[in-house]
């Protein structure tokens, strides 16, 4: 399969050097090796892959010098360990914890002025709703993303200036998780 990947990889190389000559009438060499200008592959999901895909993350690894950084649930050390080929290479594993409170305080401020909203905590519906969300996500940073999404589809819906608690809550009622 790495081959497979690396013939895509020349085919893509020639492609962009076509349309580079087409379009700017600049002639350039191109390259058939796809990871010459990769010095990182992130892979979210690890945990999701079969054994073989494992594998050829490895032989991508040891031909390519190519960096990588795997991303999985609770417990992907573990099933990793029992591959010695591939558990040998990894350099370490860090455990993310949910984000502290002044964390989730920071990124909130970024969300409301994403959305052009700004963040007062001395008013009290932004208290509250501040509140609401960090009870709602504890911490959990991708659920904060997904809330957010929604929160701003129910601002840009209902025409809506403020983030309030009612706000949150319809967001959080239009999610799959679960309610504490």
């Amino acid at each position: 399969m790495t081959n497979e990947i690396d013939m895509i990889g020349g085919k893509m190389g020639m492609v962009k050097s076509m349309y580079r000559v087409l379009q700017l009438g600049a002639e350039e060499k191109y390259s058939t090796n796809v990871y010459e200008e990769i010095d990182l592959i992130i892979i979210d999901e690890i945990d999701r892959l079969k054994v073989q895909h494992l594998e050829q993350l490895r032989d991508i690894y040891d031909q390519k010098d190519v960096a990588m950084i795997f991303i999985g649930m609770p417990g992907i050390e573990k099933r990793l360990a029992r591959y010695p080929q591939l558990y040998s290479r990894i350099g370490f594993a860090h455990e993310f914890d949910r984000l502290s409170k002044d964390e989730i305080h920071h990124i909130l401020e970024y969300k409301w002025e994403e959305l052009g909203l700004s963040v007062q905590l001395e008013d009290f519906a932004n208290y509250e709703a501040v509140t609401s969300i960090i009870k709602i996500t504890s911490g959990n940073f991708r659920l904060i993303q997904r809330l957010f999404t929604q929160i701003e589809r129910i601002l840009e819906i209902n025409n809506l200036e403020t983030i309030t608690t009612e706000v949150v809550e319809a967001a959080r009622d239009s999610l799959v998780i679960g309610v504490k």
